[in-house]
């Protein structure tokens, strides 16, 4: 037997270097800010990972697992999730796909490289604002009612709008599968034999606006859905999307406690 040494083999897996990415490297990358400051940021106890305050500036995170929250907002860390606002434009079918061949959803997305899908849907006569996503977690808690997640609607009805119609649906309808109460009824503008309402509930019951107005004698000439949760369509033109920034994204994950 020799007496010469034997040299330690590493573990199998492992190229001797210290596993994960430093996390002020990791919220640079995610565009939080530059690596000095996000050292600043650990340094106040504004970071949290996995649930934890993190002041150790070493720390090192894998970024397809750790859950990082800067000020109590989620931070994106996965470079291929992602999610948009559409401006769903009238006709179109909240579908990736139609065997009919009719206009969807789909036909707008042959560009992007992402797998996305649609989080909820918008009947072919509304228009405005649809969110897409790869983030299967995020989309699900998003519909599901037990978050009550906002969304905004501007209808264009007959008129006149009644003084207390507001008061009415706030307090609450019954329609032929359940009571329903909007969060908010606001008038908008108002010509003759025309008005325009914002309503805001969280409900996600199939047609529920247009089912709502009607019941109360005023029937949908025009639907738009102008936000969902703190993410606004502002002035996107139809059939465009954007990329949502950072604040929308964290508050959408906010909303629904991710």
């Amino acid at each position: 037997m020799s007496d010469q040494a034997v040299p330690k083999r590493s573990a199998p897996g492992s190229s001797g270097q210290p596993e994960g990415i430093r996390l002020q490297k990791v919220l640079a990358k995610a565009g939080i800010a530059s690596r000095r400051v996000a050292e600043e940021l650990i340094e106040l106890g504004r970071v949290q990972v996995d649930g934890e305050v993190v002041r150790e500036q070493g720390r090192r995170i894998d970024p397809d697992t750790a859950v990082v929250h800067v000020d109590g907002v989620r931070v994106v860390l996965k470079e291929d999730v992602v999610t948009l606002a559409f401006n769903k434009p009238h006709g179109v079918l909240s579908t990736m796909h139609d065997d009919a061949h009719r206009p969807c959803v789909g036909d707008y997305l042959h560009n992007r490289k992402e797998r996305l899908f649609h989080v909820g849907r918008l009947d072919a006569d509304t228009e405005g604002l649809l969110l897409l996503t790869n983030d299967g977690d995020l989309a699900h808690r998003l519909m599901h009612p037990s978050y009550e997640i906002s969304k905004t609607y501007l209808a264009e009805v007959p008129g006149p709008i009644p003084k207390d119609l507001g008061k009415r649906l706030r307090a609450g309808v019954e329609l032929e599968d359940g009571p329903i109460a909007v969060d908010s009824f606001k008038l908008i503008s108002s010509m003759p034999g025309k008005a325009l309402v914002e309503v805001v509930l969280h409900e996600g019951r199939k047609h529920i606006v247009r089912r709502l107005l009607d019941h109360v004698g005023h029937p949908v000439e025009h639907l738009v859905r102008t936000a969902v949760g703190e993410v606004r369509l502002g002035n996107q033109r139809p059939g465009s999307m954007r990329v949502l920034n950072r604040q929308e994204v964290g508050a959408l994950y906010k909303a629904v406690g991710l």
